[in-house]
């Protein structure tokens, strides 16, 4: 099979691999038939990421048919249409029972699907632990509805509830990238009296306000004003930093009323630095890490119940054969490009 393999520092390449079969009696293998690039494979591709592995096949966002399952898998059957987790874990440790399951104990647990483990760029994908990563798509629901459900629906889910989004708040979404779009797609569920997305790339800018138009959009500059418009204490009650840069990582506690919550989302490739006298008086709470992608069937009903749709991020699609230049027309970020879906 065609797989999308990290098969050097700074390089990525369609290569041949043997199809995946059954390690263990809870895993799956399915046959994909959607998924997407994402920012953590160009981390990986850029050498950001220490433990993913070379020869590992990348990719951890997608949908896919089912083809067999092992002896102890109950939740799925094959046949069945389903969401990957970007996540696996094994449901039993002391992180997952709490529902951390980003740092699961288990060596294929967290973060491994293209990282540690060959993952979804490919025709097949073999996935630990399916009755937990693997969620059932609801009829009625596209694949293209679906298709983020596992990773950037996750990560926006999750960063809402640690950032304590409530109803009637000011909600700041720092990002107009994928995963700033589906975290204020997802504090737009709790209510919050606005839901402002701050971006300095007016390309992105005017693209994400074209496709998500109930969120106020703005740039670094604008964003004091919009605050007084739309802010009663002096700033956002609550704050999701989703763009990764030393700008934006200061531009979201400023941003923050005192006593708010700042969550720190994005994927960083350096060190940032806390400077506290400047923040002190502020008594922000920090909230940082990877998501904790464990509750994709609440997700698929909020979609089908017609709540969620990040379906408007794919802007473009390609076929699997045209791999390499998808990555890098997604890697580019071009004008008007927010995800690019790959077809099987």
């Amino acid at each position: 099979m065609l797989a999308f393999t990290y098969t050097a520092p700074g390089k990525f390449s369609l290569t041949q691999k043997q199809k995946p079969s059954l390690l263990s009696e809870k895993d799956a293998v399915i046959r994909m038939t959607l998924a997407s690039p994402c920012t953590s494979d160009v981390h990986i591709r850029r050498g950001a990421v220490p433990r993913a592995k070379v020869g590992v096949t990348v990719g951890h966002e997608g949908v896919g048919i089912v083809e067999s399952v092992g002896s102890a898998v109950r939740n799925i059957k094959p046949g069945d249409r389903v969401a990957v987790n970007c996540e696996t874990f094994c449901g039993e440790c002391f992180f997952c029972r709490r529902g951390y399951v980003n740092n699961c104990t288990d060596p294929l647990g967290g973060w491994a699907l293209g990282c540690r483990i060959d993952g979804l760029l490919a025709e097949y994908a073999r996935i630990p632990f399916a009755d937990n990563a693997l969620t059932p798509v609801p009829d009625g629901v596209s694949d293209g509805q679906a298709l983020f459900t596992g990773d950037l629906l996750s990560t926006g889910y999750w960063a809402a509830d640690i950032a304590d989004i409530v109803e009637g708040c000011c909600a700041l979404v720092i990002g107009a990238g994928p995963a700033g779009l589906c975290a204020a797609m997802c504090a737009a569920l709790k209510k919050p009296r606005a839901v402002i997305v701050c971006e300095r790339d007016n390309a992105r800018l005017r693209c994400a306000a074209e496709r998500f138009p109930a969120f106020l959009f703005c740039t670094p500059e604008e964003l004091p004003s919009v605050l007084r418009r739309n802010a009663e204490h002096g700033g956002a009650d609550s704050v999701i930093e989703a763009a990764g840069s030393s700008e934006s990582f200061r531009l979201a506690w400023e941003s923050a009323r005192p006593n708010a919550t700042v969550a720190v989302v994005a994927m960083y490739e350096e060190a940032q630095t806390l400077p506290l006298p400047d923040m002190y008086g502020k008594n922000l709470t920090f909230r940082t890490g990877g998501v904790d992608g464990c509750r994709c069937g609440e997700i698929l009903a909020h979609i089908a119940a017609g709540e969620l749709d990040a379906s408007p991020l794919i802007t473009h699609t390609f076929p699997f054969a045209d791999m390499e230049n998808a990555f890098a027309f997604f890697e580019q970020r071009r004008e008007n490009v927010l995800k690019t879906a790959i077809r099987f």
